[in-house]
């Protein structure tokens, strides 16, 4: 009701301007003929003629009424320079904060709402550099200032930088017009005020901010730098520290586009992902999952099925897996592809230089890919006994009786299933009301109640406090509802989350700032505040996935060698996932949870997998899509996939969202039959069927009927 109330004045303000014909008196003409009068009033009636003036400016500006220049030069021919340039600066910046304040109570919530997503980059932007464009913008007089104050106001910038930077932006140009006003009778027209020349100079005045930014920019570089001698030359391009994937891919570009680059490793070539994470917690997933479908194969129509495996053979299993794909990441590869590779422990000594085994090296940028371990949280107890996280998991070779999980995220979710599919008695702990929390409540429940029927033991709001050991019996202690519970176990596994490796290798000595997650904090180009030092894959999140790391890895590698020329933002607008657990999930983009923090408006399309003919004929008929697309539209703002091979079906929409392709291109589009991918069509089916033109449907209906007729 408020918004139509303040609209309505608006209009009701416009509507009166143009029934009684008021522009008339907001004419050069009228200004220039009524000029003596206006002074002799101005003269006998100062404070009436002020108050009037300013009331009348403030509401064409308000109301985006033409006619603010005709006033502009009317001041200045009625009050002269000085007062003239005073009453219409806060005139016209308290008019333009008005609009401002319309456009942004009227229009500024659903315009959000509706294009939220599209308008993240501006947002964020206005936020960092808001009065850096307004300033630039109320510089130049030829941009029509009723527009600027209606876009500003669809943004987030606050209400008092509006104001203030208007008044002090427009302030040139206001100058200039009063002045004109001042010599009236001479102006043939208002648009002769503004010569090329003059525009020109405005111009190059509104690049005066950026232009003193760069040069802060620069000074703020070499203050950091200042105290650390540059090398009159150097002995690499590029060092990067951390041969994990972020690490891998950024020395692999920098070798492609012929850099010398050096790559340090003090452990493992492929870091956490080939030795600890991805590819070790697939191979045994794979070999979880087999065993779980001899346990199924009634389902096939085979009557009885046994499986004599060996833990350990297992787990060797997973080994000689990660040994097949070693030489991909190994030194032998990157060494031939033209990088430097030394594997030693890294020590940043300098902007410049990093010390590894003894030897000074040095180079116009460091990177670091450092990674991350994972997160041990302080739980009394828990250091007296031997833990196992995702780093040692893999030297198991007995076969537990009772594991306890901590976690119910993807790592402590997958490891759970798996473990219990071998033949172990998994307990998994999670504090929070739900598994899988980043994901929708229903995904949630139905990974759950999977769990359960396999006969997980899943506690939920359950908080671990303490590790004892009784009669030579390790218990947890949890908490839930106030109550302590002891859980007995003989192998406890800590799978809670990642932190990311900063320390040790010289970060703290430069003072690189780490952001309230701990990660290095670093900008849009991933140069961190050291300027010399950029940062990618976990150690700089946000976040935590192999391939995010590759991705960013781009951007570090161009940035950091070509930077001088030209840089990139790096761009985590559609960033996929996927949780290897049965039923797998994958996901891009938002999900409800999302949407609704973000306040962006949605529409949700499903389809459930148990229609689906590829599904039932393979027994995996289970699962769902759901698609958030804009209201009304095809437009895809997220996707989540729940069932057989989740993580390779979303594929096709990240390549939908990444191109701008909606749900329309995706069921013009010929699937093959029968295969799970159809689920994507199908879905998209069901879009098209929900919102089919019912109207013009009707009448196709009878022009049906008639042809029949």
């Amino acid at each position: 009701m408020k918004k139509i109330i303040i609209l309505g004045l608006v209009v009701a303000i416009i509507a009166v301007f143009m029934v009684f014909d008021l522009g008339q008196y907001l004419t050069l003409e009228y200004i220039k003929s009524q000029q003596a009068s206006l002074q002799d009033f101005y003269q006998h009636n100062t404070v009436l003629t002020i108050l009037g003036f300013l009331g009348i400016y403030i509401i064409v500006t308000a109301a985006s009424l033409p006619g603010a220049a005709i006033m502009t030069l009317g001041g200045g021919a009625i009050f002269g320079l000085v007062t003239g340039v005073i009453i219409v600066s806060f005139a016209s910046s308290i008019g333009a904060t008005l609009a401002f304040l319309v456009s942004r109570f009227v229009l500024r919530d659903s315009v959000q709402n509706k294009f939220g997503k599209n308008l993240k980059s501006i947002n964020a932007g206005i936020e960092k550099d808001g009065a850096f464009y307004l300033f630039a913008l109320r510089l130049v007089p030829a941009f029509p200032f009723f527009v600027i104050n209606m876009v500003m106001g669809l943004t987030r910038l606050k209400t008092w930088t509006f104001y203030w930077v208007s008044q002090l932006g427009m302030l040139a140009g206001t100058i200039v017009y009063v002045n004109a006003g001042t010599q009236l009778a001479q102006i043939e027209s208002a648009s002769g005020i503004l010569s090329f020349n003059l525009i020109l100079s405005f111009v190059l005045l509104a690049m005066l901010p950026f232009i003193g930014r760069k040069i802060v920019n620069i000074i703020k570089i070499n203050k950091a730098l200042k105290a650390y001698p540059k090398p009159s030359k150097f002995d690499t391009n590029l060092i990067v520290i951390g041969a994990g994937s972020a690490g891998l891919v950024t020395a692999y570009i920098a070798a492609a586009v012929k850099a010398k680059v050096t790559l340090i490793e003090k452990h493992k070539m492929g870091g956490d992902c080939l030795n600890t994470g991805c590819v070790p917690s697939k191979a045994i997933i794979r070999s979880a999952k087999f065993l779980s479908h001899i346990s199924r194969s009634k389902e096939f129509g085979i009557k009885e099925a046994k499986a004599d495996f060996d833990f350990a053979e297992v787990m060797e299993r997973v080994q000689s897996v990660i040994k097949k794909i070693e030489p991909h990441d190994s030194v032998e590869r990157f060494t031939g592809l033209g990088v430097d590779v030394i594997q030693g422990e890294a020590k940043i000594i300098s902007p410049y230089s990093v010390e590894v085994n003894g030897q000074t090296i040095t180079a116009r940028n460091i990177v670091v890919a450092t990674g991350a371990r994972p997160f041990v949280p302080p739980i009394e107890g828990l250091d007296k006994i031997k833990y196992y996280t995702s780093d040692n998991l893999w030297e198991l070779r007995e076969k537990p009786e009772k594991m306890v999980v901590l976690g119910g995220g993807p790592i402590g979710s997958e490891l759970t299933q798996s473990f219990n599919r071998l033949g172990v008695d998994v307990t998994q702990i999670e504090m929070a009301p739900r598994l899988m929390g980043r994901e929708d409540p229903e995904i949630s429940e139905l990974v759950l109640q999977k769990f359960k029927r396999e006969g997980v033991k899943v506690l939920l709001n359950h908080m671990a406090k303490k590790v004892i050991d009784r009669d030579g019996q390790s218990f947890l202690i949890v908490e839930h509802q106030g109550e302590d519970i002891e859980l007995p176990f003989d192998t406890l596994l800590v799978a809670v989350g990642r932190a990311p490796n900063t320390s040790g290798f010289g970060l703290e000595e430069l003072g690189v700032s780490l952001s309230q997650r701990g990660t290095i904090e670093v900008d849009e180009y991933l140069q961190s505040s050291m300027p010399t030092i950029y940062a990618c894959g976990d150690v700089a999140g946000p976040y935590q996935f192999t391939h995010t790391a590759a991705h960013q890895a781009w951007y570090t590698s161009v940035n950091s060698l070509f930077g001088i020329a030209r840089r990139f933002k790096v761009d985590y607008s559609i960033i996929p996932w996927a949780t290897f657990i049965e039923p797998e999930v994958g996901r891009v983009g938002l999900n409800e949870i999302e949407a609704k923090e973000q306040n962006i408006a949605y529409d949700v399309t499903t389809y459930g997998i148990d229609d689906l003919d590829r599904a039932i004929a393979d027994s995996e008929a289970h699962g769902f899509i759901k698609v958030l697309t804009v209201p009304g539209k095809d437009k895809i703002l997220g996707v989540t996939i729940v069932g057989e091979h989740a993580g390779d079906l979303i594929a096709e929409y990240v390549l939908a969202m990444k191109h701008g392709l909606g749900l329309n291109k995706i069921l013009g589009t010929i699937h093959i039959y029968p295969t799970l991918a159809e689920s994507n069509k199908f879905v998209a089916g069901e879009w098209k069927r929900a919102h089919a033109p019912q109207k013009l449907l009707e009448w196709v209906a009878k022009f049906h009927r008639w042809r029949r007729s």
